[in-house]
C-alpha cells in the first residue's frame, strides 16, 4: 500500500495557527489532500494532549479517530524550539518529535517539565536544552522513538542554518549522532541540492510540510510502501534504510521557498551567493547584513566538502499546490471563488489533490475543467514552471503559462 505521510505540521494551540487545525478537521482534509498518515503536531501542549487522548484511539500501530469517521490515520508528533548555547554561540535549532506511545509521550512531556520547560504557552513549545540533551532525555522516555532536525537549512531555526546553526550533525549531536536517522530538507531545499554533501551519506531526506492552516497541509510529503499506516514500519524503514520501502518525497521547487536565495526584504533585494560574497554579505542599498540563504549555505559545503556527486537514494517529484497553480493560471489569488470552483470540480468523483496534481489521466481532467489548468498541470509535471525566487522571508512567485 502506497502511504503518504505529513508528520511536521501545528495545532490550534501553536501561535500564529489557524483555529482550524483541529484533529476532526486535520483527517478531513487529508482525506482531501489525498495524505494517508498525518502527524498529531503539539503532544506536549497539556490542553492539546488532553484532546488527542480524548479523540484518538490507537489502531495497529497508528491512531484513529474514535468516532470513526475518517480512514485518515494519526501518528504522535510535535515540534520543538531549542534556543541553547554550544561552542560560544547562540544555537536556534527546531526538531520534529515522533513518538511510539501515549505513553512514551507523557513520560518525555513528564521529564521536560522536571528540567523547567514551560509547555503550556505554545504548541511548539521553545525550552533551553541542548539538542545532544533533548536526544538522551527522548529516548530515556520512549526508546522507539524519533528525533528529526526539521527545515534544515532555513536560516535562523535548524540545524544547518546560516545565523545560528552548526557545520555538521556530530557538531550538533555528539555521541548521539548515530541516532539521527533524517533529516528534513525544508520547503527551500530539495533532495537534488544536496547530492554532493557526503556529510549526510547516512541519513535519509524526508519532507513534510510544516502546516500552519489546513490549505497547507501536503504542499511537502513523504511516500513509503507498507502494509497499513504503521509507526512501527515507519521507524524500521528509516531505521534500516529500507530504500525498497521509502518510494519518494514530493517536494515544493524550492526556488518558491521563502529562503531559497540571500537578500534583504525591506529594501527589495535579492542575489546569488557569488553576489553575496561580492558585496561582502551586505545589502548595496542599505549596508545591513543580507540573510543569507539556503543556496548559499549548501554551497558553503559543497565548496567545503568537494564531494562527488551522488545517486539519490529516494527520488522526488516536485508540485505546487493545487490552489496556488490554478490561481497563477487564472491571474487571481489562490483563496478566490475563481479558484475554488475549479478545486471542486477536479475533487469531486473521489479524486484528491495528490490524484490530481501527480497521477490522473489528463484526458479525465479535460472532462472536469479548464482547458489551461489541464494544461498547467502538464506543464507542472513536466518541470517547466518560471519563478521568481523566494528570498529573506518572502516566498518566491511561481508561474506555469
Amino acid at each position: 500500500m502506497r502511504v503518504i505521510t505529513d508528520f511536521h505540521l501545528h495545532s490550534k494551540w501553536s501561535r500564529a495557527c489557524s483555529k482550524e487545525l483541529t484533529l476532526q478537521n486535520i483527517a478531513k482534509a487529508c482525506e482531501r489532500k489525498g495524505i494517508d498518515f498525518v502527524g498529531t503536531a503539539d503532544f506536549t501542549h497539556p490542553a492539546w494532549r488532553k484532546e488527542i487522548g480524548r479523540e484518538l484511539v490507537d489502531d495497529r500501530g497508528a491512531f484513529c479517530l474514535q468516532n470513526g469517521s475518517s480512514k485518515t490515520r494519526f501518528l504522535l508528533s510535535t515540534e520543538i524550539s531549542c534556543i541553547y548555547k554550544r561552542g560560544g554561540s547562540v544555537r536556534r535549532v527546531h526538531h520534529c518529535i515522533l513518538c511510539s506511545s501515549l505513553e512514551g509521550v507523557d513520560r518525555f512531556t513528564k521529564a521536560l517539565l522536571a528540567r523547567g520547560c514551560n509547555l503550556k504557552s505554545d504548541g511548539r513549545p521553545i525550552i533551553g536544552i541542548d539538542s545532544e540533551e533533548l536526544l538522551k532525555i527522548l529516548l530515556e522516555a520512549d526508546s522507539q522513538a524519533l528525533l528529526i532536525p526539521a527545515h534544515a537549512w532555513t536560516p535562523w531555526f535548524s540545524i544547518f542554518g546560516s545565523q545560528s546553526g552548526f557545520d555538521s550533525l556530530e557538531e550538533c549531536f555528539g555521541e548521539m549522532t548515530p541516532h539521527i536517522h533524517a533529516i528534513e530538507t525544508g520547503l527551500s531545499s530539495d533532495p537534488k541540492m544536496h547530492q554532493y554533501l557526503p556529510m549526510l551519506d547516512n541519513v535519509f531526506l524526508v519532507s513534510n510540510s510544516d502546516a500552519h492552516s489546513l490549505d497547507k497541509l501536503g504542499r511537502e510529503a513523504s511516500v513509503f510502501e507498507m502494509q497499513e499506516p504503521s509507526f512501527t514500519e515507519l521507524r524500521r524503514i528509516l531505521v534500516e534504510k529500507d530504500v525498497s520501502r521509502f518510494l519518494e518525497t514530493i517536494e515544493f521547487f524550492p526556488e518558491e521557498g521563502k529562503y531559497f536565495m540571500d537578500g534583504h526584504r525591506a529594501c527589495h533585494f535579492s542575489c546569488l551567493p557569488q553576489e553575496t560574497k561580492r558585496l561582502n554579505g551586505l545589502c548595496p542599498v542599505c549596508g545591513k547584513l543580507l540573510t543569507v540563504g539556503v543556496l548559499h549555505r549548501i554551497d558553503h559545503f559543497i565548496d567545503r566538502e568537494v564531494g562527488e556527486r551522488k545517486k539519490l537514494s529516494v527520488p522526488f517529484t516536485s508540485i505546487v499546490p493545487l490552489a496556488e497553480l490554478i490561481g497563477s493560471i487564472l491571474d487571481v489569488g489562490s483563496a478566490s471563488k475563481k479558484v475554488s470552483k475549479e478545486v471542486e470540480k477536479l475533487l469531486c468523483d473521489g479524486r484528491t489533490e495528490f490524484g490530481v496534481l501527480l497521477d490522473v489521466p489528463l484526458h479525465e481532467l479535460r472532462l472536469v475543467t479548464l482547458p489551461e489548468i489541464v494544461q498547467g498541470i502538464l506543464k507542472m509535471r513536466e518541470g517547466k514552471v518560471q519563478i521568481r525566487p523566494g528570498f529573506d522571508g518572502e516566498f518566491g512567485v511561481i508561474s506555469v503559462l
